[in-house]
């Protein structure tokens, strides 16, 4: 008789296992990989989606026999099928880098990922700054949520967005991530790092790639190591404007086809004239002239 052949998502990979969360029960199995993933010179992946067989119910071990199709791939951490990013920043302590924020935000639209924006520790500053960020953001196309972590009410607004969804968190040290997974999932088993009072930036505190289940069933959501900064490498200067959301809606209107929204007359760009009307956020939009200068400047090596 046949095993029975099971499906789970990939939630860890540490020291030769791969552990899986079955779907329709969400027990977890330390499944070793078939020698087959090696022939092939690929490897399964935190985020897939993998078929298994029980090889001793007791100790909850099994073997993948095989994985589905991915739909992406995240890099840095390596994450497969990603399709949501979830991007952390606090208001204060740390001060918040919108550069940062926005070059975060280009890599996540270039990945095709729909995007949620929490702004964290929001005790910490006036409430009118707090919805001036919230405003910014929220203008150019994006949900914005407000935490002020322990405080649980983010906890009943990010659910629901995150809801189906396999996501990953990304953000600045010190910024709260760990501590806001440890209030969608219920729980304060992640260590959450204290911010160095000498530097002012938050001590690393995640050492391997994790999935956490979150409810409702079959929602995912991924603790990523913080990072400062971030490759551009992948993008075309002339992708750039859409990754941007608000520059995005307004493409093909412009005069000239391959108008960058830099160098060509005002009167020619439609961009450059939402700019000056204040229908674009002028901060954004330096953003956007820097990454496209970045961009620019590789593209000549």
């Amino acid at each position: 008789m046949a095993d029975q052949i099971f499906k789970g998502r990939i939630t860890k990979a540490l020291s030769g296992f791969y552990y899986v969360t079955r779907f329709e029960d969400g027990i977890t199995y330390a499944c070793k990989a078939k020698g087959i993933f090696r022939k092939k010179g690929s490897s399964p992946l935190v985020g897939d989606v993998a078929s298994f067989v029980v090889t001793h119910e007791g100790d909850k071990e099994g073997n993948i026999e095989a994985l589905d199709p991915r739909t992406s791939v995240l890099q840095r951490p390596t994450v497969a099928n990603v399709d949501m990013g979830l991007v952390v920043f606090a208001v204060k302590d740390p001060e918040p880098n919108l550069h940062l924020l926005d070059r975060m935000l280009v890599v996540l639209e270039n990945a095709d990922l729909d995007v949620v924006i929490c702004f964290n520790k929001t005790d910490l500053m006036d409430e009118a700054y707090v919805n001036s960020l919230s405003l910014l953001y929220e203008s150019a196309g994006y949900k914005v949520v407000c935490t002020c972590v322990p405080d649980e009410d983010g906890k009943s607004i990010l659910l629901p967005q995150l809801s189906g969804h396999l996501t990953t968190v990304v953000g600045p040290s010190g910024a709260g991530k760990s501590s806001i997974i440890n209030m969608l999932r219920g729980t304060a088993a992640m260590e959450v790092g204290e911010v160095s009072e000498k530097i002012r930036r938050g001590k690393q505190t995640t050492r391997h790639v994790e999935l956490i289940s979150l409810s409702p069933k079959n929602s995912f959501i991924v603790d990523t190591p913080g990072f400062s900064s971030l490759d551009f490498s992948d993008i075309a200067k002339e992708d750039l404007a859409s990754c941007f959301p608000e520059i995005e809606k307004r493409l093909g209107g412009c005069k000239f086809s391959s108008c960058s929204h830099i160098h060509e007359p005002v009167d020619s760009c439609i961009i450059r004239q939402a700019v000056e009307s204040g229908e674009i956020d002028e901060r954004r939009y330096e953003s956007y002239v820097s990454f496209y200068e970045e961009l620019e400047k590789m593209s000549k090596f």
